[in-house]
């Protein structure tokens, strides 16, 4: 008996010790390391409202009026926190990390690989690693395509990538076809995607010119 309390106490404390080390290096460590590095607010980000977010005002008058009203910062910052959540609630972030790893030459397929204060924005946190690469990774989406290719791409996702898997968001548009505030929603938060950037120019052009995955 003895022998089995020794074994459990040890059992105990190697497991007690693990969770304490476990904790100092996912918790400690990286609130350390990323102290220093500024957070942006939504409210910051949505100062400067996109000029994709006001392209999809005048492509889809009367569905975005609908939905959001006018294309200003209000309704930007509107926009973006919803499109977040309609890219978490529809596992979007199963397919499509928001990671460019160092490994498998992801950075041949994707640019530069990813960096802490890449993430650090109100949008970005938590992060959205994603665990699959069924589709590309979406971390710096913003300006790579047009809004109608993404509102195309929810409808029939074979119409512009012929080869892809992706199911149809067809409940992302009305009984007319048109897009709904959701679809709006999700439009405006992939095209923001990389274009907080300090050096978004520079980068987006190099990560648009690369090669890229199924959409």
């Amino acid at each position: 008996m003895k022998s089995l309390e020794k074994v459990g106490t040890v059992l105990f404390g190697a497991g007690f010790g693990l969770f304490g080390f476990s904790g100092l290096v996912q918790a400690v460590l990286p609130y350390m390391v990323m102290k220093d590095v500024k957070y942006v607010t939504l409210d910051e980000i949505a100062k400067n409202v996109s000029p994709e977010f006001v392209d999809l005002a005048e492509r889809y008058p009367d569905e975005f009026r609908k939905a959001y009203g006018e294309p200003d910062s209000k309704s930007y910052r509107a926009a973006l926190d919803e499109g977040r959540n309609v890219y978490i609630a529809e596992a979007c972030w199963h397919c499509h990390s928001q990671f460019v790893r160092p490994v498998a030459n992801e950075n041949q397929r994707f640019g530069p690989v990813s960096w802490p204060a890449e993430h650090q924005n109100e949008l970005q946190l938590p992060q959205l690693f994603g665990t699959r690469r069924v589709g590309p990774d979406l971390i710096r989406e913003a300006r790579k395509r047009s809004n109608d290719w993404h509102i195309a791409h929810f409808w029939d996702p074979p119409m512009v990538v012929p080869e892809s898997i992706m199911p149809r968001f067809t409940w992302f548009f009305d009984a007319n076809g048109k897009p709904n505030r959701r679809a709006l929603a999700l439009t405006t938060y992939v095209q923001w995607l990389g274009s907080w950037l300090p050096e978004s120019d520079e980068l987006l052009t190099n990560v648009i010119a690369s090669p890229g995955g199924e959409k």
